[in-house]
């Protein structure tokens, strides 16, 4: 039996922390930023947990974790 390969592009997306939780980068920060507030940008720079509905689907995409 072939071991179960990783989807690449969600392991660049999502970290694992150590209590097992799933960290991600929030999105909307790239570009388009003159019309965004300060308050807004300054909290799309820290990471954030995903919530437990999104939590079995990255699951799936990253089974050796």
């Amino acid at each position: 039996m072939p071991k179960i390969k990783t989807k690449r592009s969600a392991a660049k997306r999502f970290k694992v922390t150590g209590s097992g939780k799933v960290m991600f980068r929030k999105p909307g920060k790239s570009h388009i930023l003159t019309k965004k507030t300060r308050k807004r940008k300054r909290n799309l720079r820290k990471p954030a947990v995903l919530s437990d509905a999104m939590m079995t689907q990255i699951r799936r995409m990253m089974p050796g974790i």
